[in-house]
């Protein structure tokens, strides 16, 4: 029996949601096999099965956050019979084994599924019950040093096998302190409260002092559920409206609160905006779509903007606080803000700039910006393709509005929102006619661009936009 561990997926990413089990207790699998679909900051991801097996315990439930190295699934040999309590909660279990006869609770090194990192154990020497080799690893009593073993492969997470056991043995659960538990320095106070990374995250989201709360799990570690109860014990939970819930924030939708929060209270943001009148654009798009193919008002803009960035410099830059300086991006890319199930993120367009290195015709950045976005709606993206970009995009109109002033991608120095395209009364030639009008909206870093640049790079692309003499030489 063994526990498959939540792998690192890369990125720096530290957790992931369980989206879908894919598997039950009793289920054997093969080795490759999807276990669950799960989200992360990034994307939704299939996890195979790291071998064949008999699923004897899951570890989660749908809809949880684990982090990296939590015990995800239980596996047993095919034919094995199941142990007592299989299928339990990992979470609730107590941490550690017996270390008299060397046992370990940690899960078996499978050969076929390693990393291909190397480890090796350092010199042996005489140590007693529960003395620590190597900072990680519990050893065995021993009266003898034991051999140097060879160098051993080590799934990522999981730590060399112990000699004479077949098994690693994982050091003793840490209970780290957060503002919530931190040990009193006043005498006669409580000691630190135990409790794992997912329960302080929800003790801190209810505004629960752990200190207050009774651990119900073992050794007193306090539970999910202890905190949980503990938040309708204190004042003003009464005040809270009949017949509402929460909804986690998990996954994406808490990468995307961290990095606005990060922005909002970081960059200095300020916003210029205009309106202007694209009905003769829009024609001749139409126009357009019947001979050479369809063009978008969304990559008409896209077009706009590489011209005016390259006339404007600062429009594609980051401002670097730590080393006091700004960065001058050498070439455009693009992100696109897209709207998904699991919320908003930027997805970075394939590479294209002023000079038509990579064909910037509106019909293949039409079809560019449409695959890319429907990627971003499955979780198909990969980590490349929602990083990287250097200047922002994103189209509110679409959703009705005349406009709105957005939040700067982390990063980048400005963002251009585009409203809704309207019919309405205008100007046009000394007279009053109805014609096609939209919003263009840019927040930019005060630290990187001055009033004067930012209008200079918004009204360069209005006037692209308002002129398709402009937009057929391009």
């Amino acid at each position: 029996m063994s526990d498959f561990l939540l792998p690192d997926l890369g990125e720096g990413l530290t957790e992931a949601t369980i989206v879908a089990w894919h598997v039950k207790v009793g289920d054997e699998v093969t080795r490759n096999q999807a276990l669950a679909e799960v989200e992360t900051a990034k994307a939704l991801v299939e996890l195979p099965s790291p071998r064949a097996g008999r699923i004897t315990a899951l570890h989660a439930e749908e809809g949880q956050t684990l982090d990296v190295g939590s015990p995800l699934v239980g596996f047993a040999e095919v034919g094995a019979a199941p142990e007592p309590g299989a299928g339990g909660n990992a979470a609730d279990e107590p941490a550690g084994g017996s270390a008299a006869d060397g046992s370990a609770d940690g899960p078996a090194v499978d050969e076929a599924v390693t990393s291909g990192s190397v480890a090796e154990e350092p010199a042996a020497v005489p140590v007693g019950v529960g003395a620590s080799v190597d900072g990680s690893y519990e050893a065995t009593a021993s009266a003898e040093p034991a051999a140097r073993p060879q160098r051993q492969q080590v799934l990522v997470g999981y730590g060399p096998v112990l000699p004479g056991t077949g098994r690693p043995r994982r050091r003793p659960r840490a209970f780290a302190t957060t503002p919530y538990e931190r040990p009193s320095r006043q005498a006669g106070e409580g000691p630190t409260p135990r409790a794992m990374p997912p329960v302080r995250r929800r003790a801190r989201d209810l505004g629960v002092d752990l200190r207050s709360v009774h651990g119900s799990g073992p050794g007193g570690r306090i539970l999910r559920g202890d905190v949980e109860a503990r938040a309708q014990g204190l004042p003003g939970s009464a005040t809270r409206a009949p017949g509402s819930h929460t909804i986690p924030v998990t996954g994406l939708r808490k990468q995307t609160a961290q990095a606005m929060s990060a922005s909002a209270f970081t960059a200095p943001h300020a916003s210029v905006h205009v309106t202007i009148d694209v009905t003769d654009t829009l024609e001749l798009l139409g126009r357009g779509s019947r001979e050479s193919g369809r063009t978008s008002f969304l990559a008409s803009v896209c077009r706009a903007i590489l011209p005016a960035a390259a006339r404007t410099p600062a429009a594609n830059a980051r401002y670097d606080a730590e080393a006091g300086q700004i960065e001058m991006f050498d070439q455009v890319r693009l992100g696109i803000a897209v709207a998904t199930d699991r919320g908003l993120l930027v997805a970075t367009l394939p590479e294209i700039d002023a000079d038509g290195h990579q064909d910037p015709s509106g019909p293949a950045l039409t079809a560019a910006i449409a695959e890319t976005a429907q990627k971003a709606r499955d979780g198909a993206l990969t980590p490349g393709e929602v990083t990287g970009s250097t200047l922002t995009v994103t189209n509110v109109g679409v959703f009705g509005v005349d406009g709105g002033t957005p939040i700067l991608n982390p990063g980048q120095s400005t963002i251009l929102a585009i409203g809704a395209l309207r019919r309405q009364p205008w100007e046009h030639r000394g007279e009053i006619a109805l014609r096609t009008v939209v919003t263009l909206t840019l927040s930019f870093d005060h630290r990187v661009l001055d009033g004067a640049e930012a209008s200079a790079f918004l009204t360069d692309i209005a006037e692209t936009l308002t002129d398709p003499a402009t937009l057929l030489v391009r």
